[in-house]
């Protein structure tokens, strides 16, 4: 008598995940590819099934969430949920509401502007890079891939000089709420780290009410939009946005993409005798390790994927990592690097649809100045040591990336 193996289950918390989940997301691809998990949220993990419900226009509010078995697991975790400054922004909100805050925010975000900010961008991966080749040695993370984020969004934003370090280890603590589930005990942290960023955040604005000047930060507060203006709480929760999504995402995108070319020294040297493959080349860094693996939606009405339909009220998690290696849209050798891949820009590692990432741009442009500076000054390039991974399971990087540069 043959016996049929069980389909395979999202475990976020295997052994070895959080350094390298894709082969969990090939099995569940092939064997699970839509369904609900334990957890009692519902999962995708193909590339058509998500692009679809990214770009279905379905909720982002948790309030939305008729779940009852969910409800009762998440309140097992948190006890009861209370919403913190960021739910109050862009991210978690429904039309009008994202509509209005998304039109006024994104006037910082044309392409015109992000392109003028590529002199100082340009300048600052450079002074980053003369202190990193006198010391020869360097966590890149350290050295580049979060201080450049970091610096760009605190002068877009127009902050006033704050504790870098210390801002740091908040939102890497608040983005923790991102993950498919935490202990009571990091729940209980992500709500004081978030208590502590608000109150950053309403510091740095009224310094700036006291200190306006051409910069977003001001532009928010004056922001006027057919006669709207955004709330004290708004604007709170805008500004730690684009602080925390401002610097987050691209720290992982610039290390992971940087540990990529490292891993695969073909490429590395294809980039090198051809340097117009830069942009092509940071599309498929996106594409190959997804700095943000994973994104939700609320449905408010049944929606069907791969013969599976997930009734209203329901929280689905969107496996965007996944859907980048999908075999079935990018081709058999989907989960390999390869820097001419003609459909790299189809990745979702930026999202879809109204939520599409608004800073999408000014990553793009980040990580392809850093690394096209950091493959051609430095012919010794190599790794120095293991990485570490930030053991995150959504905002998924390296902690750590030992390079050596000469």
């Amino acid at each position: 008598m043959s016996q049929t193996m069980p389909p395979p289950v999202f475990d976020p918390f295997a052994p070895g995940f959080t350094d390298d989940p894709y082969p969990q997301y090939a099995a569940l691809r092939a064997g699970a590819p839509a369904g609900r998990n334990p957890l009692g949220f519902w999962l995708l993990t193909r590339y058509e099934d998500i692009s679809g419900l990214l770009r279905a226009g379905m909720s982002v509010e948790d309030g939305n969430i008729t779940d009852r078995e969910l409800l009762s697991l998440r309140e097992q975790v948190y006890g009861e949920v209370r919403e913190g400054a960021r739910a109050r922004s862009m991210l978690d909100r429904d039309p009008p509401d994202h509509t209005r805050l998304r039109r006024l925010v994104s006037k910082a975000f044309t392409p015109r502007a992000v392109e003028a900010l590529r002199p100082r961008i340009t300048g600052l991966v450079e002074d980053m890079l003369d202190e990193a080749g006198r010391q020869g040695r360097v966590d890149l993370v350290d050295a580049l891939a979060f201080p450049l984020p970091f610096a760009v969004i605190g002068e877009m934003l127009g902050t006033p000089p704050a504790d870098h370090e210390r801002i740091r280890q908040l939102s890497g603590t608040v983005v923790r709420s991102l993950e498919p589930v935490n202990d009571p005990a990091t729940a209980a942290a992500i709500v004081e780290a978030d208590a502590e960023l608000t109150q950053i955040a309403a510091e740095m604005i009224a310094w700036k009410r006291a200190n306006p000047a051409d910069d977003l930060l001001t532009a928010l507060i004056n922001a006027e939009d057919d006669g709207d203006v955004l709330g004290d709480d708004e604007l709170i929760s805008q500004t730690l946005l684009l602080y925390i999504a401002g610097h987050e995402t691209t720290v992982n995108l610039i290390a992971g993409g940087t540990l990529a070319l490292l891993r695969h020294p073909d490429q590395l040297a294809r980039l090198r005798a051809e340097p117009a493959l830069t942009g092509n080349a940071v599309e498929e860094m996106l594409r190959y390790d997804s700095p943000v693996q994973a994104t939700r939606r609320i449905t408010l009405a049944p929606a069907s994927f791969t013969g599976v339909t997930i009734p209203p009220g329901s929280f689905v998690l969107a496996l965007l990592g996944s859907a980048n290696r999908d075999e079935s849209y990018f081709g058999p050798d989907a989960g390999e690097f390869r820097l001419d891949r003609e459909n790299a820009r189809q990745h979702v590692s930026f999202g879809a649809g109204p939520h599409h990432c608004l800073g999408a741009s000014l990553a793009r442009m980040e990580a392809a100045i850093a690394v096209g500076q950091l493959t051609s000054r430095f012919p010794g390039l190599a790794l120095d040591g293991e990485p570490t991974w930030n053991g995150r399971i959504n905002l998924r990087g390296p902690a750590r990336l030992p390079v050596s540069l000469r």
